[in-house]
């Protein structure tokens, strides 16, 4: 017989870093870009991303519309990972890099939470532990002023604009984890260029829609923003190539593990490039939400070798 390929072990969380620090980067130039509104930023990356995969749809002849019975599921997927990556983008834009990106790590948590309701997933005390866990990092770097008193430290810009970044960064995560769920869901029966090709259709549906409504497109006057907004682009195209990658070949509970070095990025490139160094509340919110996040991925990982071993014997 034929022996199959071996796998490269590795790959899998290779992939995610590399996705992390992707992510990293776009927003470190998202946070340099001036005067140009998110929406506006989340449409150029749709662009950039449709660019770049149909020539993968082509090659790989996997159609526009993906399977009957996985269209809906994809669409789901496009709306609700547009939806995050607006809603992120926003949190940049009003809030520190470091807090809007420790925020978007409670994931691991809510995708738990959305496994047990729709993939009926076991959901312990442990997994109400790490919520409460998320929840407490959330609040140190919320730091709302009726338990941190009225003089709250460390922000870009007001309080209000602050709470409303934490509010947009907590939906981005909600609607991240949905996206988690969907995406492990239709598993390798899509390809992953397909995934990306409705998530970038259905963003720059919806991100036109509401430039149009708001009246807010205009191409930036500085060239360097415009240069930004390209590699923007590609650095988004090349984040979510790889993690939607790895999430294929490799557990979620590994994969989330990694995710967290965007964590650690954005507390580098925010001290290195924004000379913003981070408060020690949002380290420590960074901590709660981090163990929180690696004790979710941990606590699943175990869950699914175990029962994989089970099946074997």
């Amino acid at each position: 017989g034929t022996k199959k390929k071996a796998k490269c072990p590795g790959l899998g969380l290779f992939y995610t870093i590399l996705a992390a620090f992707l992510f990293s980067l776009a927003s470190l130039l998202f946070k340099k870009i001036e005067d140009v509104h998110s929406v506006e930023v989340s449409a150029f990356r749709c662009v950039f991303q449709m660019a770049f995969v149909l020539p993968g749809l082509i090659y790989y002849k996997t159609g526009f519309l993906g399977p009957k019975g996985k269209r809906i599921f994809l669409f789901f997927r496009g709306f609700l990972g547009s939806t995050s990556m607006v809603l992120l983008y926003y949190a940049y834009q009003v809030m520190p890099l470091a807090d809007a990106t420790v925020i978007t790590f409670t994931s691991p948590v809510f995708t738990s939470l959305l496994a047990w309701i729709f993939l009926k997933e076991k959901y312990s005390p442990w997994d109400l532990l790490f919520t409460l866990f998320a929840v407490t990092g959330v609040i140190l770097i919320a730091r709302p002023p009726f338990l941190f008193g009225s003089r709250v430290t460390g922000l870009e810009g007001s309080y209000s604009d602050h709470l409303k970044g934490t509010i947009a960064a907590i939906a981005s995560t909600l609607s991240a984890a949905s996206t988690f769920v969907i995406i492990r869901k239709v598993g390798k029966s899509v390809h992953y260029f397909l995934s990306i090709w409705y998530y970038a259709v259905i963003g720059l549906i919806g991100c036109i829609i509401a430039l149009f409504v708001m009246k807010e497109w205009h191409l930036p006057h500085c060239g360097r923003d415009r240069v930004f907004l390209i590699l923007i682009g590609l650095l988004g195209l090349g984040g979510q190539i790889f993690l939607t990658k790895a999430l294929q070949i490799e557990k979620a509970g590994p994969v989330s593990i990694m995710r967290t070095m965007d964590v650690v990025f954005a507390f580098i490139l925010q001290a290195l490039f924004l000379n913003n160094i981070p408060t020690w509340w949002t380290v420590g919110g960074a901590l709660c939400v981090v163990a929180s996040s690696c004790g979710t991925a941990i606590r699943k990982w175990r869950h699914s070798v175990k029962r994989a071993k089970q099946r074997a014997i």
